[in-house]
């Protein structure tokens, strides 16, 4: 018979299949259920439970409030409650549940999700706050200045490649979700700045198949996700931005800095490679948050 910890590892394997194989889910939502249902495992071998089969309705409501009372937003809550559903669905559909204890959990209403927005002023100065005078300012300041002139995701800010540049034209080829591909134009700013960077780059090492990768290390090697991440954070910082900065901050406040000045939304929508165009609406959100505010701070009826 198999260890306890055996048999909470062997379904989290077969669980993890099962979301790449049959349900053809992205690797980041694929680790993300894993990650919520393995913190989830822990819990329960906490209590002494020896299988997750054994698991009950009263067990899962115990972990969500304990996850709850730990100060889990309403958007986790909701993404930890679909992991235990599609956990528990794929025990049943193989057979090892008679009675599935997520049967009588509600998922809780994430409500909508505004995304944290830089303004115009805030990205200059993040831009204007890096060093040209250090080895590898002029990558950091093309870095921001691309992402924000295309609003790009970070995996497709790292796999941009010299072949998908066309900068006499003004645009960038880039391949987003899905290997899907589309066309971006790119600002004169991000222009001069991947021009003076290109000629810095092309002076340092080099590594075997990076050689058509836009954005190296010192090594000369393709830059990670983590590596912008800590770069953006790093730069707002010394800008003396006090907001919680990511690299999709950049591509939030393209968007929406788009939207504002009238762009027409399926425009907004193509340049996001967004699939639907709900999912392009929230940048209207943001835009109405923003006069919403000024009218109530300046309603006569204000207290």
């Amino acid at each position: 018979m198999k260890h306890n910890s055996d048999i909470f590892d062997a379904t989290l394997c077969d669980f993890r299949s099962c979301l790449k194989l049959e349900r053809s889910l992205s690797d980041n939502t694929i680790a993300g259920y894993n990650s919520d249902c393995a913190k989830f495992f822990a819990f329960i071998k906490g209590k002494g439970i020896i299988s997750p089969e054994a698991v009950s309705y009263e067990d899962i409501s115990e972990y969500l409030s304990h996850a709850t009372s730990a100060g889990l937003s309403k958007r986790s809550q909701s993404r930890l409650v679909s992991s235990l559903k599609s956990l528990y669905r794929f025990l049943e559909s193989e057979g090892r549940l008679n009675d599935n204890p997520c049967d009588k959990i509600d998922t809780p209403k994430a409500g909508r999700y505004l995304p944290e927005v830089l303004s115009v002023v805030e990205i200059e100065r993040i831009i204007n706050s890096v060093d040209l005078s250090k080895s590898e300012g002029h990558r950091n300041k093309c870095i921001i200045e691309v992402l924000y002139s295309c609003g790009l995701r970070v995996s497709e800010l790292v796999g941009l490649r010299i072949s998908d540049l066309f900068l006499a034209e003004q645009f960038i080829r880039v391949t987003g979700k899905g290997s899907k591909q589309r066309l971006v134009p790119i600002g004169e700013p991000a222009v001069q700045s991947i021009s003076l960077y290109m000629e810095i780059r092309n002076l340092g090492p080099i590594s075997k198949g990076a050689e058509d990768i836009l954005f190296l290390n010192r090594r000369g090697g393709k830059l990670t996700r983590e590596m912008i991440f800590l770069i953006v954070r790093r730069q707002a910082e010394i800008a003396g931005i006090r907001k919680n900065i990511s690299p999709h901050t950049f591509r939030h406040s393209f968007a929406s800095h788009l939207v504002e000045n009238g762009a027409d939304l399926r425009v907004v929508q193509e340049m996001l490679g967004h699939e639907s165009i709900l999912t392009t609406e929230i940048y209207t959100h943001i835009d109405t948050k923003k006069w919403q505010q000024t009218i109530l701070q300046f309603h006569p009826k204000r207290q």
